[in-house]
């Protein structure tokens, strides 16, 4: 394993969540490890209209959690954004009676794949039912893709930038790219970075019906995300959001911070393909993890674990399979140990990226990998895949974790062990 001295070593040292298993890092983590599914059946009633009457909805609710007048004022994406970053931002050991950062040398960039969705809808129906007087005068700044991101950066004070990277399911992922590079470029010292999606309603649920995307597998919820077995018929929308915490290792050690690992680099690739259909050859994904890599300073032979995209969708588990073994090659394959946190968590589109980087992290924290479940009839992929929570080796280490959206959009992340 290599490593360019010449490149500004950026750090994890904090994270949040809160998600389909858990309403932490801490719950989601535990429910991860036991293998437990956050998928269920629908108790709305615009639910049984739909084919699919299933989805992961957070564990708990962030109004359960936030000061009743601030979450009014922020759409559902906002609210589990800011859940997750104050969480990440007290973890890391800045706020209250905490360390300080320098707000013109901290910067916020937290993604989201659809936005206010939940807001937009909601509003429109007021229009049309009400009349123009009665939409939200907060409308806007509920709806906007980048409110969750600018009410982060109003939370701590982020002055140097403040981000939102859209790029459908590959969001989260690109938004921890664009930290790193803040840092690299010495733009900041300090930047929050991740993913939110709060889309679980009717409209982009019928559409991705009508796109045949989502599982139908009604009557078995807990059963219906299945990556790589032969019995996936589609992915199951999840709704939350993952925060990561990243510094310069000199920012970082000169106030004595926890450090979970290294961002050590990250890859960015188009298919040019087709705007829902991933690319069967896998190419740009090749070439995403391939960069990673090479960004890294890192061999293929170094990487022990990978979190795959792997949403259950026929078509994206195959190419993403070879995808891995094309950029890895096949040698360095076998000694890989492979695993889709959405077998357990559903598939939260923007946010998706963020949580599997932070499930990646404590992987490489604790040294251990969570299961991919119901995994029962699995396609041959030429991968190792985890069924049951698994050991990594001790010593320095480094794992790579792969989110792929509509539009072609490929990002790799690569992490190696504190």
């Amino acid at each position: 394993m290599t490593t360019d001295t010449n490149r500004t070593r950026v750090v994890v040292t904090g994270l949040g969540t809160t998600s389909p298993i858990g309403g932490d890092v801490t719950s989601t983590w535990e429910g991860l490890m036991s293998g437990q599914s956050g998928v269920n059946v629908l108790k709305h009633d615009w639910a049984e209209q739909l084919g699919t009457q299933i989805a992961a909805e957070v564990a708990v609710d962030p109004t359960d959690v936030l000061d009743r007048v601030k979450a009014r004022r922020l759409d559902r994406s906002g609210q589990l954004a800011l859940v997750a970053a104050l969480e990440a931002w007290a973890d890391a050991g800045f706020g209250d009676e905490g360390d300080e950062a320098d707000p013109e040398r901290l910067a916020v960039a937290l993604a989201s794949g659809i936005g206010g969705v939940q807001t937009l809808l909601s509003n429109y129906d007021v229009l049309k039912e009400k009349g123009p007087r009665r939409v939200s005068p907060l409308a806007i700044p509920m709806l906007m893709p980048n409110g969750p991101a600018a009410s982060i950066g109003l939370t701590i004070g982020a002055k140097a930038a403040v981000h939102t990277p859209v790029s459908a399911c590959a969001s989260g992922n690109e938004a921890i790219s664009l930290g790193i590079d803040l840092i690299r470029l010495g733009r900041a010292d300090v930047v929050v970075v991740g993913g939110t999606e709060a889309a679980v309603h009717p409209l982009p649920m019928a559409a991705f019906g009508q796109m045949r995307a989502l599982s139908s597998r009604n009557d078995e919820p807990e059963k219906a995300s299945r990556p790589w077995d032969k019995g996936r018929d589609g992915f199951v929308l999840g709704e939350g959001a993952a925060v990561l915490v990243l510094e310069s290792e000199e920012h970082a050690s000169a106030r004595g911070a926890r450090v979970y690992a290294e961002a050590a680099g990250a890859g960015i690739t188009a298919d040019s393909h087709d705007i829902a259909q991933p690319d069967p050859s896998g190419s740009g994904a090749t070439r995403a993890m391939k960069t990673a890599l090479r960004e890294s300073g890192l061999e293929a032979a170094d990487i022990c674990h990978i979190n795959a995209h792997a949403t259950s969708t026929p078509l994206g588990d195959i190419a993403e399979a070879q995808a891995i073994r094309q950029a890895l090659g096949e040698d360095a394959a076998e000694g890989l140990v492979v695993t889709s946190t959405k077998s357990m968590t559903g598939h939260l589109l923007g946010a998706a990226g963020a949580l599997e980087s932070m499930a990646t992290v404590l992987a490489l924290h604790h040294r251990v990998v969570p299961p991919t479940v119901n995994l029962d009839d699995p396609e041959d992929v030429g991968l190792d895949i985890a069924t049951a929570r698994r050991d990594l080796p001790t010593g320095d280490i480094a794992a790579l974790n792969n989110s792929f959206g509509f539009g072609g959009h490929n990002v790799a992340i690569a992490f190696r062990s504190a």
